[in-house]
């Protein structure tokens, strides 16, 4: 049976509220990702992401230089049935949340990915209003570069950036919060490949 959005939202909030409960730790202590030991429980993923985090498949997003807690949690999202990839389903199903976190270092720690494609002035300079309007940096932060949970998402391949923003705007995804379904709300497609086109062809 296909989860409404509101059940799946809460089943995420409550993977996400656990995560900072194992991260507080009874002494502190946090999972953290060894970038190392990543390496080799990456060899799988490499097969479409790449070696360098960019694998060549169009709709696979750049995992390079991307936000380690993120990636750990949308790979915790995902072994447990809460966002559905399903190229990956039953990829992840034994893996624990400390490889996981491994994986989310070992991307992490690669050079970022830098813009590819022609930049058209045109929708550029429309995508850069857009994001002005609709805050995208106040998440993001400057240079959409990301925080912890937060993705990186300058330079990002421009048909995933766009594809996730129509996912959100539809209401077919959502993160640890439902902020990104209310942001994108009755965007329009143009408004939304513009924007898209923006964030992936950054200097």
């Amino acid at each position: 049976m296909k989860q409404s959005l509101a059940t799946r939202w809460m089943l995420i909030q409550r993977v996400f509220f656990v995560l900072i409960l194992a991260a507080a730790g009874p002494a502190g202590a946090q999972i953290k990702g060894n970038p190392e030991r990543g390496a080799d429980k990456a060899k799988t993923c490499v097969a479409c992401h790449g070696r360098t985090g960019r694998g060549p498949m169009s709709g696979v997003p750049a995992l390079s230089g991307q936000q380690s807690e993120f990636i750990t949690l949308q790979l915790i999202l995902i072994r447990e049935g809460l966002r559905e990839i399903p190229d990956m389903t039953g990829m992840l199903k034994d893996l624990k949340d400390q490889d996981l976190a491994d994986i989310g270092a070992f991307f992490s720690t690669m050079e970022p990915f830098s813009p590819r494609g022609t930049r058209n002035d045109p929708r550029f300079a429309a995508g850069a209003k857009l994001s002005e309007i609709m805050g995208c940096g106040s998440c993001h932060m400057k240079g959409y570069v990301g925080q912890r949970q937060v993705p990186r998402i300058i330079n990002q391949r421009e048909e995933y950036l766009a594809k996730t923003l129509i996912a959100y705007r539809d209401n077919k995804r959502s993160g640890v919060d439902t902020s990104m379904n209310a942001v994108m709300y009755k965007t329009t497609d143009e408004d939304i490949y513009a924007l898209a086109h923006y964030l992936a062809h950054q200097n």
